[in-house]
């Protein structure tokens, strides 16, 4: 298996749009950035902790997210999402998460991650049908 440095490091961000409000994405019925939003943000830091190692058959899948939203973000504010890398457990990875927005945190928690080779996994999932 390939080495993968404990303590690497990946961001995301975006701008919050009407698309990403908890209103809009169907998690809530305020003008407010999503729950499920700030948790793609850091499921995608993750993926970038990791991406530039992985093979080109292989890919991550999340397995697992416990976060805390703890402040909303309104629409036009700028949000970041870092990640680490805190463990590697044989083909599972372990990320420690968080978000902020431009007056400071609104998200924390734990992210676990497993490798996969992508082609076999979605040919797996296909033939549930």
């Amino acid at each position: 298996m390939k080495e993968f440095s404990i303590g690497a490091t990946g961001t995301s961000e975006l701008t919050v749009s009407d698309k990403d409000l908890a209103v809009n994405v169907g998690s809530g019925s305020l003008e407010v950035l999503a729950t499920p939003v700030m948790i793609m943000l850091m499921e995608k830091a993750a993926c970038s902790c990791i991406s530039d190692i992985l093979g080109s058959d292989e890919t991550t899948v999340g397995t697992e997210m416990n976060v805390r939203h703890i402040s909303a973000t309104p629409k036009n504010m700028k949000v970041c999402a870092e990640a680490e890398l805190l463990e590697v457990n044989g083909r599972e990875f372990v990320f420690s998460v968080k978000a902020y927005d431009e007056a400071g945190d609104i998200g924390e928690g734990i992210h676990k991650r497993f490798l996969v080779n992508g082609d076999k996994f979605t040919a797996k999932t296909y033939s549930k049908l």
